[in-house]
């Protein structure tokens, strides 16, 4: 069976304090309460020690919001997934929309950074998704399946097990635009249908795949009740106790 995870992507948000405060609330959310999802969050690659330290006994995944395409070397400002493994982080978020835009990460990159997270022990989240322009030519389909086929199909069928997926609707985030939970079902269902082409419908059964667009409080158990929807990767959402944990309980 397959995991049900909600997962918050802080981006470059909180000082160390304001970290340290929000996971010492999650770690207390944690502890006084049942959860029927698995929770991670990805803060700022400086807090991650320190996350670590607060979950302790890993009730709360860590991931690093990016890692390396190379192994070691004079890459600058960049983080290996070795080092990520040296201070156990549980894995690491690939292909991020953001990454995509302001750093030009394309699948290329997605495919060697899944493959070296996989190599290290950590859990690959490997984003996906069409822009607006893509989604008004009728291109989402054939962007989902480009984007998939070039940084997941080299793997084998027990590698891609490990991986989760997040479909990110681009043309829905900012732009004033909605994406519907039928219409994120219905990418979800397509991804699933193209691991279960190359690998077997068994596998595709066993790989989350998360909701990147915009998941709310108001929101989360709607979209979330779709069954090709396994959960959620977190934005804004995620910064604030209240409103993470009000997704969480969508699964209740």
């Amino acid at each position: 069976m397959r995991k049900r995870i909600v997962a918050g992507n802080w981006k470059m948000n909180k000082t160390y304090s304001e970290a340290q405060d929000l996971m010492n609330q999650l770690a207390a959310y944690k502890k006084e309460n049942t959860t029927n999802c698995e929770v991670y969050i990805a803060p700022p690659a400086l807090y991650i020690t320190a996350a670590k330290n607060i979950f302790a006994n890993n009730e709360v995944g860590v991931f690093a919001q990016d890692m390396s395409e190379h192994t070691s070397g004079a890459y600058t400002g960049e983080i290996a997934a070795d080092m990520l493994a040296s201070v156990n982080a549980t894995g690491a978020i690939i292909g991020h929309s953001e990454r995509r835009q302001y750093h030009g990460e394309t699948d290329s990159h997605c495919n060697r950074k899944v493959k070296l997270a996989l190599d290290n022990g950590l859990v690959p989240i490997y984003c996906n998704g069409e822009t607006l322009e893509q989604r008004k030519a009728g291109q989402h389909f054939e962007v989902i399946k480009n984007q998939t086929e070039v940084a997941l199909f080299t793997l084998t069928a027990e590698e891609i097990k490990k991986v989760v997926i997040a479909y990110e609707p681009v043309w829905a985030i900012g732009t004033g635009e909605t994406a519907t939970p039928d219409q994120a079902q219905e990418i979800h269902a397509h991804i699933r249908s193209l691991i279960a082409s190359k690998y077997g419908q068994e596998v595709a059964d066993e790989i989350s795949i998360l909701y990147g667009g915009s998941v709310k409080p108001d929101n989360a158990k709607e979209i979330f009740s779709k069954p090709d929807v396994d959960g959620g990767l977190i934005g804004g959402a995620a910064l604030k106790l209240e409103d993470f944990a009000t997704i969480i309980k969508a699964f209740d």
